[in-house]
C-alpha cells in the first residue's frame, strides 16, 4: 500500500477524470494509469469522481485521511495582553473547524504568556503552541515569522488566521512566502466550501466597490489576515480539555535583522476599535478646529474620536483615528458621524455599528441611508447644543 493518504489501485482504467477535478495538480499519468504524487492533500475529490472506485483513502489512525488538518490562530499580544482580535479569530476558527471536522489550534510567541495561553484554552483552543523566550518579548518580524512558519510546517494546519493589525499585516505575508502558499489580506468574511473543502476568503476590492471572494486551491495552509471587529469573540467552553504545548526556542536558528535600542509606547488614548462610542469628524467640519468639538463630545460620552480619510490626508488628525477601508474597522454601540458624507470606503469601516447617528447639511448625503438617526443641519449649531444638554444631564439638571 502507498504511504500517501490517497492511492490508486490496480483497477484504474486511465479515464483521467481524477486529473480534471484535483485542485492540487497532485495526479499525473504514468504507464497509462493515474498516479498520486506528494502534492496530494487528501481532499477526496478524486475518490468521489472515479467511475471504477480504483482510488482509495488510506486508513489512518484516528479516522483522518491524512494531509493538512486543523484551523490555526496566531495569538497576538498587545501591551502584554492578548489582543481582542485573536479571540474573535478563535471564535471563527471554531466555526470553520466544526464544519471541516478538524481541530482548533493557537500559537503564542513572546515572554510571560502563560495566562494568555490558558485564556485561549478556556475559549476552546484544543492545543496552544507556546514559544517563550525573553528575547522574544518585543515583536520583531524576522524571528516571529521564522517560528510561525516552522510551527506550520510541523503541525500542518489546513487554515491559518492572523489579525489584520499593523503587526499581523507585517507578519502574515512573510510567513506565507516562507511556506510557499497564498494569503488573502484584510478579510471581512470567512466561509467553507464544503464540497471542495476550501476556505472562501472575502475582502473589499476596487476601493470597496465590490467584495471579492478568493480561494487558495493548491497551496497549504490557506492563510488570511482578518479585520478586527468582524466576528464575535469565542465564548468560554464548559470543561475545556485543551492543552498548552511548550515548544523549545533555539535562537541560534532564527535570523533577526533588527536590534531594539529602546521602546517608547504611544500615549494611552481611548482606542476607536475598542470604544463603545465613537464620535467622528469629516471634511464637512471645514477646518481642523472642528476636532475640538469632536473631542469634547467624545469625552462627555465616554468615547473615542474617529475621522474620515480626507481629514487625515489633510493633516487635521493622525492616522490612528481613521475609520474606513484604509483605516480602522469599528463596531461601537453608538457611532456619531459629523460632517461625513459617507463614501463606501468610510461605510466599510463602521456600518456594523449598533446605532449610527449622522449630522450633515446635505440631506442627500449617503451616510443617511445607513443611519438610524439623521440630523440635517450645521454641525456647528447642532453639536454645541448636544454638548450643553449632556453637561446639564451630568450635573443632574
Amino acid at each position: 500500500m502507498s504511504s500517501l493518504p490517497v492511492y490508486v489501485g490496480d483497477g484504474c482504467i486511465g479515464c483521467w477524470a481524477c486529473l480534471e477535478v484535483c485542485p492540487f495538480n497532485a495526479i499525473v499519468k504514468e504507464d497509462g494509469k493515474a498516479k498520486i504524487t506528494e502534492a496530494c492533500r487528501a481532499c477526496g475529490a478524486c475518490v468521489e469522481v472515479c467511475p471504477v472506485s480504483a482510488i482509495e483513502m488510506a486508513e489512518v489512525k484516528g479516522g483522518a485521511a491524512g494531509g493538512d488538518r486543523g484551523v490555526m490562530v496566531f495569538g497576538e499580544i498587545s501591551r502584554g495582553r492578548l489582543h481582542r482580535v485573536s479571540l474573535e479569530l478563535l471564535g471563527k476558527a471554531r466555526e470553520l473547524a466544526s464544519e471541516l471536522g478538524e481541530p482548533v489550534y493557537a500559537v503564542l510567541i513572546g515572554h510571560g504568556l502563560e495566562e494568555s495561553a490558558e485564556e485561549l484554552v478556556r475559549r476552546g483552543a484544543e492545543k496552544v503552541f507556546l514559544y517563550e523566550d525573553e528575547e522574544l518579548a518585543r515583536f520583531r518580524v524576522d524571528p516571529y515569522s521564522d517560528i510561525l512558519a516552522a510551527c506550520c510546517r510541523e503541525v500542518k494546519p489546513s487554515i491559518v488566521l492572523i489579525g489584520a493589525t499593523s503587526l499581523g499585516r507585517s507578519l502574515g505575508p512573510r510567513v506565507a512566502a516562507k511556506l510557499g502558499t497564498g494569503l488573502t489580506a484584510d478579510c471581512t468574511r470567512l466561509e467553507i466550501d464544503r464540497e471542495r473543502r476550501l476556505l472562501l476568503q472575502t475582502r473589499p476590492a476596487y476601493g470597496g466597490n465590490i467584495m471579492a471572494t478568493i480561494i487558495t486551491p493548491s497551496g497549504r495552509p490557506q492563510m488570511a489576515t482578518v479585520r478586527y471587529k468582524m466576528f464575535k469573540e469565542a465564548e468560554p467552553v464548559p470543561n475545556p480539555t485543551g492543552v498548552v504545548v511548550r515548544k523549545k526556542v533555539d535562537l541560534s536558528q532564527l535570523h533577526d535583522r533588527i536590534k531594539i535600542l529602546g521602546f517608547e509606547p504611544a500615549p494611552e488614548e481611548a482606542s476607536i476599535s475598542d470604544a463603545d462610542v465613537v464620535v467622528s469628524g469629516g471634511l464637512g467640519m471645514g477646518s481642523p478646529e472642528g476636532f475640538k468639538l469632536m473631542r469634547e463630545l467624545a469625552e462627555l460620552l465616554g468615547g473615542a474620536v474617529g475621522a474620515s480619510r480626507p481629514t487625515v490626508d489633510e493633516g487635521w488628525i493622525d492616522y490612528r483615528h481613521q475609520v474606513g477601508l484604509s483605516g480602522r474597522t469599528v463596531r461601537p454601540k453608538v457611532y456619531l458621524a459629523c460632517g461625513i458624507s459617507g463614501a463606501v470606503q468610510h461605510q466599510a469601516g463602521m456600518k456594523t455599528s449598533d446605532v449610527i447617528i449622522s449630522i450633515n447639511k446635505d440631506p442627500e448625503a449617503p451616510i443617511f441611508k445607513i443611519s438610524n438617526l439623521g440630523v440635517v443641519g450645521d454641525l456647528y449649531e447642532v453639536v454645541p447644543i448636544l454638548i450643553e444638554k449632556l453637561k446639564r444631564l451630568k450635573q443632574g439638571e
